[in-house]
């Protein structure tokens, strides 16, 4: 597998991984964003989008869900950025944690930071 930015003609590609989480991203981030794409054997099977320090999407195929595929994004994101900051909902906070975030809870949902 490997982590890459996402290329010019992969947008369709892109939202039908982020649509099959149930995820929305406005088109501002998708254009203005740093949009990464875990790809194996030439399929696109993984989507992180970056709006500067700030993931606005972690998506990732369900049949490939549980396989390190979001690990490798967000460790690819850490890569480019200082500091991450994310929002997520409470069943995901153990990925989050894991990879090294410092989670809080805030309301319904939880917020995640790492330096």
């Amino acid at each position: 597998m490997e982590v890459r930015p996402a290329r010019p003609g992969e947008q369709a590609t892109v939202r039908g991984v982020l649509n099959a989480a149930m995820l929305s991203v406005d088109d501002d981030a998708l254009r203005d964003g740093t949009t990464l794409v875990a790809a194996a054997d030439g399929r696109v099977v993984g989507v992180l989008v970056l709006d500067g320090d700030r993931i606005a999407a972690v998506a990732v195929r369900p049949g490939r869900r549980g396989q390190g595929v979001g690990t490798a994004l967000v460790e690819a994101a850490a890569a480019r950025r200082d500091r991450l900051v994310a929002g997520f909902d409470p069943g995901v906070r153990p990925f989050y944690e894991s990879l090294g975030f410092d989670v809080e809870r805030s309301g319904e949902r939880c917020r995640g930071v790492r330096e």
